[in-house]
């Protein structure tokens, strides 16, 4: 089945009509038709013809338009009822209920048909009037007959008809009048509320019990309506008038507008039946101490041919009356009607017997009470309307007070309904930024890390909170709500400042880490401290407050000086730490160089002591000391220290190069024993050339003594004590007078070696005293009385080795004993030669094993030695004496034998070469070379 919309474009497609798209659909409103739904039929063009397919046949609907203004209806519609309704100058409206017109149909005609333009440039606007089943009457049972509160039909009923989202913009109506006077049918052609009627035909009985409420439909702003239980019914009887009072004041305690339902037959009667109503009605207003007048329409049922101008006066009359017979407090004695009740009077015919002229007058009627809330307007006195959202509340608290029989004060109430209800609001908008997703993120990721843009971010959180408070609780009284938004809003930062105090101490602590690396790569980079340091606070001291401002909440005042001093603190202390390692570190650097500069070099003076030592070692000093310390004192101005703290480090350094040589010295002074044996040692046993001696009896071991012990002893007067200081002493002639020259000394009976102390030397700067001198002396002595009787004892033995003659008395013996044998060699020649061959012999062994040589070393190390060189000696020289041997007869075979080749000549060179090689090994075996004599 094709859709409305689909045919209604088509036909205007026909009658060359251009839909306008995105036409304003805030014109379109409702027509006083119950549960209908709305077509449109265009008009005025001479008489429209239009299709509309329905299921179950096709229905055509006819509209044409004459002169009056009234259209024509024609056709079959079988499954509905059509009215024929006013028709506009340009228009003809067609209104049915048929069901097949849903009410997405009824949306689509709306933006389908809201306005045309005519290619003649004749716009036609087209009024489409609808209701949608959501803006449909609702109704609820508010309090029952037994006076029973419906709270949970009340909070239902007020989120179906969304009255909370009004705020103030909504009205409250309440009827009132005896019972069967026809409140209900009233209010349902007034107001299109479904309240249950009377059905006549049963008779005439009770038929609202208690209090029934609903919305009127079509009415803006929201309306609601009560419809209470009828006066004076037979089913309460006379004494049962406390529901009936309870009720009243109900009614005129939340309600704007108050219907007064009455017969016109009562009106000038002085039994009338709504007269004890209207007594009710004015002394429960004077209960409720409320700021506001409230309307009080009297609505004249089945008014007769007496005109309203005639009736009105009279009922005026007699209100006035009733009010003036009401009891009432000292304060309002002479209080005028006026100051309560805005009052008007309408009148209705009869609806049994003139029911189109009832209608025509309800819906005149009805047309007041649009915008009624506006300055002016039937509920214009807006003073003491409690906010839609508090609504249910204080419509549960005041039937309550009601109840109880007290006084309805509805300012206090007011108080009470908005403190009740701002908490409540208060209560949920802060559970609901508990639980915001936002929030939790934002407090998880504050929970690791520093958070770009944290303030804004909680700032706008926290602004969407108090803003949703402020709109729900915009209407209430505003201290309370002040106060409540106060108390929300401190919840609110209670909650949040944990988030806060960590984002700061991770403000802190990165840029903290951030300044530590700076700071250590500028001075990497050679920027002198002082500055570093200053240009590191100047901008992290800016960026912590930049990241600080980022941070603060725009709802709270909270200072952040506590954390700024903190950082700042941390900032100092992280200098004062890297300044103090930088000194630390330049100190000792400049304590290395010192060590190296001058630990090696005194050492090396003071183990070579001689008389210029000590000159030697203050010329290093002042010189390394001096150098040290103006590099020194150059990287201190990096750090821009004030001069006493400059100094003091000077002194330090200068004090640390002082102590590094005296300790030095001290060190060698401790060594003193050692160093003077080795010095004795070395020149004792080595000459001017540092040769080693050899003790061949021709050294003078007593000078040679002497020189040692004196050079060991300059060493001992050089050890004593320091001498850094330019002052003379006469440490070296004392102990040269009193230990190797006593005899040139004075002949005083006082040894100038008894004594701890040296004169003109302080205490502070002896090493050895002159008792301590004396005592190293003499065990020096005697651990070098050994030595020298080694050499003397050496020297005696290279004596005796040297002197190979026997003793004279052997030489003599030798002479007398071997006379005889003397005598034989002489009478034979041939012993002579024998004798002389072996003397060559043995001398050329002699020299070729080198004999006296190897026993310098010692008898049995010589003799060890010999023995694996005699045979390969021997060997070799028998083999050269008889190469040489026949060296003359291969010559002479030579010089006879022409006709030898010259390549045997060669042959025989090389052979003799070959012998001579082979000789020369023998003897590079046996580790020694030797040369055999040459001829």
């Amino acid at each position: 089945m094709p859709s409305v919309a689909s045919i209604i474009k088509s036909y205007s497609r026909s009658h060359r009509f251009k839909h306008r798209v995105g036409a304003d659909v805030s014109s379109i409103s409702l027509i006083d038709t119950k549960n209908a739904y709305y077509l449109l039929n265009p008009g005025g063009l001479g008489g429209s013809l239009m299709y509309d397919a329905f299921q179950g046949g096709l229905h055509k609907l006819v509209g044409g338009q004459d002169n009056s203004g009234f259209g024509v209806v024609g056709g079959e519609v079988p499954a509905g009822v059509v009215y024929a309704l006013n028709i506009y100058a340009t228009s003809m409206v067609i209104v049915s209920n048929h069901p097949h017109f849903s009410t997405t149909q009824t949306h689509e005609i709306a933006l389908s048909f809201l306005l045309f333009q005519e290619t003649q440039h004749h716009q036609i606007q087209l009024q489409l009037f609808f209701m949608d089943k959501e803006t449909e009457c609702c109704s609820t049972h508010l309090i029952d007959g037994d006076g029973t509160f419906n709270a949970v039909g009340l909070d239902s009923f007020i989120k179906q008809v969304k009255l909370k989202e009004c705020g103030l913009s909504y009205a409250v109506v309440a009827i009132m009048g005896p019972q069967s006077s026809g409140k209900s049918t009233l209010l349902n052609h007034l107001f299109h509320t479904n309240f249950k009627e009377m059905d006549a035909y049963r008779g005439r009985s009770q038929t609202t019990k208690g209090i029934w409420m609903a919305r009127c439909a079509g009415i803006e702003p929201c309306t609601i309506v009560m419809d209470l239980e009828g006066t004076d019914g037979r089913e309460r009887g006379e004494d049962d008038t406390a529901f009936e009072k309870q009720s009243a004041l109900f009614a005129l305690a939340v309600s704007d507008i108050v219907l007064i339902n009455m017969w016109c037959h009562d009106i000038g009667r002085e039994q009338a039946a709504n007269k004890p109503l209207l007594k009710t009605v004015f002394q429960v207003m004077l209960r409720l101490f409320s700021p506001r007048k409230t309307t009080l329409m009297f609505v004249i049922r089945d008014k007769t041919r007496t005109p309203l101008e005639n009736l009105e006066p009279v009922l005026r009359e007699d209100i006035q009356k009733i009010w003036d017979s009401v009891p009432k407090p000292e304060a309002h004695k002479h209080t005028p009607l006026s100051e309560f009740f805005n009052v008007q009077v309408v009148a209705l015919s009869s609806y049994e017997e003139k029911e189109e002229q009832f209608k025509e007058q309800v819906a005149s009627l009805r047309q007041k009470f649009f915008q009624s809330i506006a300055p002016g307007g039937l509920a214009g006195d807006r003073r003491g309307v409690v906010p839609a959202s508090g609504f249910s509340f204080s419509a549960q608290q005041i039937w309550k007070v009601i109840k109880e029989n007290k006084d309805l004060d509805l300012p206090a109430h007011k108080v009470m309904v908005a403190t009740v209800r701002c908490e409540e609001i208060a209560n949920e908008k802060y559970s609901s930024f508990v639980t915001n997703e936002n929030w939790l993120d934002l407090e998880e990721a504050v929970q690791s890390h520093l958070v770009p843009g944290f303030g804004k971010k909680l700032s706008s959180l926290l602004s969407n909170c108090l803003s949703n408070y402020d709109e729900e609780a915009t209407y209430f009284e505003d201290s309370v709500r002040s106060a409540k938004r106060k108390q929300l809003e401190e919840k609110l930062l209670q909650l949040v400042q944990p988030a806060y105090q960590l984002m700061l101490e991770h403000i802190r602590s990165e840029t903290l880490n951030n300044f530590k690396t700076s700071l250590t790569d500028a001075l990497s980079g050679g920027q002198g401290f002082a500055v570093a340091a200053r240009d590191c606070t100047t901008k992290f001291v800016r960026l912590f407050d930049e990241q600080c401002q980022d941070a603060v909440i725009n709802q709270a005042n909270w200072d952040s000086a506590k954390v700024r001093d903190k950082f700042a603190r941390d900032l100092d202390s992280h200098i004062a730490e890297v300044r103090a390692a930088k000194l630390s570190e330049l100190t000792s650097l400049y304590e290395s160089k010192l060590k190296e500069a001058l630990g090696g070099p005194v050492e090396a003076l003071l183990e070579g002591a001689n008389d210029d030592t000590w000159p030697a070692i203050r010329k290093l000093f002042h010189h390394e000391t001096e150098t040290a310390v103006s590099e020194f004192s150059f990287a201190l101005s990096g750090f821009e220290m004030d001069e006493q703290e400059k100094e003091d480090m000077i002194s330090k350094l200068k004090s640390f190069a002082r102590g590094l040589v005296e300790g030095k010295t001290k060190e060698e002074a401790a060594k003193v024993l050692y160093h003077m044996k080795e010095r004795f040692t070395s020149i004792f046993n080595h000459d001017n050339d540092s040769m080693p001696r050899v003790w061949t009896g021709k050294e003078d071991i007593r000078a040679i003594t002497k020189t040692a012990r004196s050079s060991s002893l300059k060493l001992l007067s050089v050890l004593a004590a320091i001498r850094l200081d330019e002052e003379t002493d006469t440490i070296g002639d004392t102990l040269v007078l009193a230990l190797v020259d006593p005899k040139k000394g004075t002949k005083s009976t006082t040894d100038p070696l008894a004594s701890s102390t040296w004169e003109e030397v302080s205490a502070t700067k002896t090493l050895i005293t002159p008792v301590q001198c004396k005592a190293l002396w003499s065990q020096f002595q005697r651990e070098t009385e050994y030595t020298i009787t080694q050499a003397i004892a050496s020297q005696e033995a290279n004596k005796r080795n040297n002197n190979w003659l026997p003793p004279p008395w052997a030489i003599a013996a030798m002479v007398i004993l071997g006379f005889n044998e003397f005598m034989t060699l002489l009478r034979n020649p041939l012993w002579l030669l024998v004798i002389f061959v072996s003397y060559l012999l043995l001398k050329a062994l002699w020299v070729q094993l080198d004999i006296s040589g190897e026993f310098r070393n010692g008898a049995l190390p010589g003799i060890l030695s010999l023995s694996t060189k005699f045979l390969p000696t021997v060997t070799n020289l028998l083999r050269k004496l008889a190469e040489e041997g026949q060296t003359p007869v291969n010559a002479d075979k030579s010089r006879n034998n022409p006709n030898f080749p010259q390549s045997s000549r060669i042959s025989q060179g090389n052979n003799s070469g070959l012998s001579s090689t082979a000789s020369s090994e023998v003897t590079m075996e046996n580790e020694m070379e030797y040369t055999s004599p040459q001829k």
